[in-house]
């Protein structure tokens, strides 16, 4: 199978969770800045989402940039991977609307790293249809930003329980690592390119 509908799909997916993570936030009663204290969390909450959201779309389509057949392994992946980046908006709210409570932290971590290791797997599965010697392989390398988010992941969750400020710090710190542009895979493909 070709990849478009695998992209188009994925896409759809995306901008659905965006749009059910921004209905969340509930317009409040009243016309003053006071009434919208409240909803601070949730609106930082929404703007974390919103960027990790953003980051994975973005990885997601370079990663299909270099994919030239959709296989069923390869399909399911990234249902997988969709699976963990639809919780957000669940994981968003309640940690919002619980003003960044211990539980809820740690299960937007848990949502964090589950959606980190689909990805991982997902482009795993796409190595192994590629080959060795892809691009994908080739810009992935040894992939230390990969590896150091899981670990931030882990101990966020970790932390959560009597820390929930230091898990908030290492899910940032996380985004913050990411959206600095990877342009490892648009290297590698204009390398390529004659």
């Amino acid at each position: 199978m070709g990849k478009n509908r695998l992209e188009a799909f994925s896409d759809g997916v995306l901008a659905i969770i965006i749009t059910i993570m921004v209905l969340e936030m509930k317009v409040p009663h009243g016309e003053t800045l006071d009434v919208l204290m409240p909803l601070l969390p949730v609106f930082l909450c929404y703007v974390l989402s919103f960027v990790y959201v953003g980051i994975y779309w973005n990885n997601h389509h370079h990663m299909l940039h270099t994919l030239r057949q959709a296989s069923g392994a390869i399909l399911w992946a990234n249902l997988h991977l969709l699976f963990w980046l639809s919780l957000f908006p669940f994981a968003t709210g309640w940690m919002g609307e619980n003003h960044f409570a211990p539980l809820p932290t740690a299960l937007y971590g848990v949502v964090l790293l589950m959606a980190a290791v689909a990805y991982l797997i997902l482009q795993r599965f796409i190595i192994a249809a590629e080959g060795e010697r892809s691009a994908l392989r080739q810009a992935v390398g040894r992939d230390w930003k990969g590896k150091a988010s899981l670990f931030a992941y882990v101990a966020g969750i970790g932390a959560s329980l009597l820390w929930p400020w230091l898990s908030q710090t290492l899910y940032v710190l996380v985004a913050l690592l990411w959206m600095i542009p990877d342009r490892r895979i648009e290297r590698v493909i204009q390398h390529r390119e004659p």
